[in-house]
């Protein structure tokens, strides 16, 4: 051999990952005796010696996994984060960090330098948009999960895990259903965009089976969003009893425009939130929501990775991970 040989030849000639051989170089428990001596045998007859200044710029000294977010403005994102990485670090791996902020060629960028780093894994929660971030990673070729949104056209590669999103919506309808109530909106959520797809997927068979034309608002799920949305419900939809919000942001915003106009939710307007964030329990009053154990997942998200790093297998297909309604005072609605 001409060049001097890289991770990548010796991978090459032992038949595992890349990521696979940092490991074995980080003397990471994670790496099996039989594999560690299969690399050490790769690189003893490539000649391969670990630069180890270079490994410690890169972070490979601790083992280093990438976390990408979409938004981590909001708190549902953040505290995913918070128990990913919290989990990563129990089981001796330090994590970075990267704020994609809803933007593909800031995920873009954030994607190239992590991997530039040679991150050993990699956990993204992707951004909407045109970007290279995906295939970049599908070519790096190192483990990699994507949570809670997924990018199409990422294949087997990037396998995916998240909630039961449909399931939610299901269970928010019902709620509204068992207290009489018939009209009933859709607010927030990107059109066309497949988590808007999943949330409203119950929303639109439980007014299909009503009979009943749904009325969905579009557009971003944020709390200005949903301020707006109250006003034009009151202006335009004096009819609607209750509305299920794409996310808890959106509710909280609606909740908000709602006493602006001084009806209050609840009573005079029904509300449904979607992530049961801490605010919603906070909220005025207490918002009724969809709850994802957000740091349960976070900590499976991070034990799917780490698994695939030891074994060196690919998850494969990934269960939908349940979730449950739990009512508060924004939908006891009165008679």
């Amino acid at each position: 051999m001409d060049k001097r040989p890289t991770i990548k030849d010796v991978a090459a000639r032992a038949g595992v990952s890349k990521s696979t051989v940092s490991l074995v170089l980080q003397n990471s428990p994670l790496a099996k005796e039989e594999t560690k001596a299969l690399v050490r045998q790769a690189a003893a007859e490539l000649g391969y010696v670990r630069n180890r200044a270079a490994a410690t710029l890169r972070g490979a000294g601790t083992g280093l996994i990438g976390l990408v977010i979409n938004d981590l403005r909001n708190p549902f994102f953040t505290e995913f984060a918070a128990s990913a990485q919290m989990a990563f670090a129990k089981r001796g791996f330090a994590t970075v960090i990267g704020n994609a902020d809803e933007d593909p060629s800031q995920q873009e960028r954030v994607v190239s330098e992590m991997l530039e780093h040679d991150v050993s894994a990699l956990l993204i929660s992707p951004c909407y948009g045109e970007n290279d971030a995906i295939r970049a990673i599908v070519r790096a070729g190192i483990p990699a999960l994507q949570v809670l949104r997924a990018e199409d056209g990422a294949g087997p590669r990037l396998p995916f895990f998240s909630y039961d999103y449909a399931k939610g919506s299901i269970l928010a309808m019902g709620h509204l259903k068992d207290q009489g109530l018939r009209k009933i909106a859709f607010v927030g959520g990107i059109e066309g965009r497949g988590i808007t797809n999943e949330r409203q997927g119950g929303y639109l068979e439980g007014m299909r089976r009503m009979g009943v034309k749904p009325l969905i608002l579009p557009g971003r799920p944020t709390r200005a969003f949903g301020r707006t949305a109250a006003a034009k419900l009151l202006r335009d939809h004096p009819e609607v009893e209750g509305a299920i919000c794409f996310n808890d942001l959106t509710a909280l915003g609606l909740m908000t425009g709602l006493l602006d106009a001084g009806k209050m939710p609840g009573r005079d307007m029904a509300v449904v939130g979607f992530d049961d964030i801490e605010e919603a329990q906070l909220s005025h009053p207490p918002l009724t929501s969809i709850r994802c154990d957000i740091e349960a997942f976070g900590a499976r998200a991070a034990d799917i990775l780490l698994t695939w790093l030891e074994t060196d297998t690919p998850p494969g297909q990934l269960n939908r991970v349940p979730v449950k309604l739990e009512a508060r005072a924004s939908t006891r609605v009165q008679p």
